[in-house]
């Protein structure tokens, strides 16, 4: 496994909640992608275009801070707040990405299958049986 890293969800205040993560953990954002730069922009309401789509803050050598607008206007769950997190887990491999989506998806509920994605990871996304939800990636186009 190459990382593990919190995903957090926000029903509309990611830009805000991650520019205090920016001030209390110093850096800057590598990634920082709005509904409307997307291939889904023409689905996006456009009230909602500048929404956060994937946000991400490293926090130290190893590890990344992401994030995103998920809103049911969007087509998806609005988060609950205390349960707004993922974990992800970036796998080395396609089959180790099948291999923890398997196990984690056992008693769980598939939200997203796994598939490959318009950014270039092959993705999917699981809430366990003791409902844990996690992101399962991997980036095909990692060089290393």
């Amino acid at each position: 496994m190459l990382a593990v890293n919190p995903y957090l969800n926000f029903n509309g205040t990611t830009e805000e909640a991650f520019n205090l993560y920016k001030k209390v953990f110093g850096g800057e954002f590598t990634m920082v992608q709005r509904f409307k730069e997307t291939p889904e922009a023409g689905k996006t309401p456009p009230h909602l275009g500048d929404k956060i789509m994937h946000i991400s803050l490293p926090l130290g050598k190893n590890s990344m801070l992401m994030g995103t607008d998920a809103m049911e206007e969007l087509g998806q769950n609005a988060p609950i707040m205390g349960n707004n997190f993922y974990i992800t887990i970036s796998a080395e491999s396609k089959e180790e990405a099948d291999k923890i989506f398997k196990g984690l998806s056992e008693g769980g509920k598939i939200e997203l299958a796994m598939s490959d994605t318009f950014w270039g990871a092959y993705f999917g996304m699981v809430k366990d049986k003791y409902e844990v939800q996690w992101m399962i990636s991997y980036d095909k186009n990692r060089q290393g």
